[in-house]
């Protein structure tokens, strides 16, 4: 099962472990309700995908319109907590649709509710992906979603935001050869096509650039989260672990069993080509949205050609607030990402020693915890 890419050349993307990601539009076909004969087709072609040797893992939106369906509510006032209210009534009934689908195929399901604190703490982590591997081996189909319901205000930065980013995290996870972003458009255009008559689509993608993130404009959903820029951003992530993506629309005739196949629909994101380490798809996929830091130049050249730890006296900025132990971006004068590393002071501390010599950090801070502000052992180049 390796499909050809657009040129006619091949690539191996061997569908030996498939995350597939559907979102809210697509579920609802459009109505303000979840479709049956729409989650019938996917639960079908998913079970085709394992009869042929795959195993899946399905990230499904869904349950906040579900919710909200059920209870009879318009989208007036709209806020957290009103979704919240949503997904906890909506949750149940997105399952047990799921389950009833899959049961008609002998299929056993699992549901898994996520958050970001579950994949930034390292052993959480861990036993997160334990857990998939184990039911993947039974031959069970996890279904995830993100854990809306423990989101309140005051929890915000445990949110991951929306379920694109969410199934790269969890196809990073997993080690999945390919993510699938299912949608109601075709995939990537070089412009939004509902207001440039001239766009084009674009059928793969070796490398994530200015010019393709300018592309997904703010193309979105009315009922969705997630429109093209976060779905750039969960490839970057994905692509970035070794796992290869594609946004394709799943409204097509067997969507998933023809791009097994090889027929070269949507946009396919060509992986890393390389897979990394464990600790380094932890490191991307906990990476804390709270703050970076910026480095000079002189130390973004040594990050990126001799593989130096990163120094306080590299360090010309402090953006936001973090604690030790966290995973920050590390960013260059423009904003670019360096790399990602586990910072070994909080943002306070570095704001206060930036620009020093090592030898300083006692003096000013009145304790130590290294020379480094982040060991060459905790850095993932980017």
């Amino acid at each position: 099962m390796t499909p050809e890419t657009p040129h006619g050349a091949h690539r191996s993307l061997p569908f030996r472990r498939v995350v597939v990601k559907v979102g809210t539009n697509l579920l609802t076909a459009g109505t303000d309700r979840l479709d049956l004969e729409v989650m019938s087709s996917l639960v079908g072609q998913i079970a085709r995908l394992r009869q042929r040797g795959a195993q899946v893992v399905l990230v499904s939106s869904g349950a906040v319109a579900a919710g909200k369906h059920r209870l009879g509510q318009s989208t007036l006032h709209e806020d957290l907590p009103q979704r919240q209210v949503w997904a906890a009534v909506g949750q149940s009934l997105l399952m047990e649709a799921y389950d009833q689908l899959f049961r008609w195929h002998d299929i056993t399901t699992a549901q898994a509710l996520l958050t970001r604190v579950d994949l930034q703490n390292r052993v959480s982590y861990l036993n997160a992906r334990n857990t998939f591997l184990a039911l993947l081996q039974l031959g069970v189909v996890p279904i995830v979603n993100e854990n809306d319901v423990v989101a309140v205000d005051e929890l915000a930065d445990v949110r991951i935001g929306d379920n694109d980013n969410l199934s790269a995290m969890v196809a990073s996870l997993v080690e999945a050869d390919v993510l699938v972003l299912l949608t109601d458009i075709d995939g990537l255009y070089s412009a939004d096509p509902k207001r440039d008559p001239e766009a084009r689509l674009v059928p793969l993608v070796d490398h994530i650039d200015a010019v393709i993130e300018a592309s997904a404009g703010t193309v979105g959903s009315s009922r969705g989260i997630g429109g093209m820029v976060t779905k750039l951003q969960a490839a970057k992530l994905a692509t970035a672990s070794g796992v290869a993506v594609i946004i394709a629309n799943g409204q097509e005739p067997d969507v998933l069993l023809r791009l097994a196949d090889g027929e070269p629909l949507g946009t396919l994101f060509s992986a890393a080509s390389s897979r990394m380490e464990s600790r380094k798809r932890w490191m991307l996929a906990g990476l804390t949205r709270r703050g970076s830091v910026q480095v000079d130049s002189g130390a973004a050249a040594a990050l990126r050609n001799r593989n130096t730890s990163l120094l306080p006296a590299g360090i010309a900025g402090v953006v936001g607030e973090f604690r030790r132990g966290d995973v920050v971006a590390l960013n260059d004068a423009a904003g670019a990402p360096v790399a990602y590393g586990i910072v070994n002071y909080d943002s306070d501390d570095l704001v206060r020693v930036k620009g020093l010599h090592s030898g300083q950090i006692q003096e000013v801070l009145g304790r130590h915890f290294g020379d480094e502000v982040v060991h060459r052992d905790n850095l993932m180049l980017l």
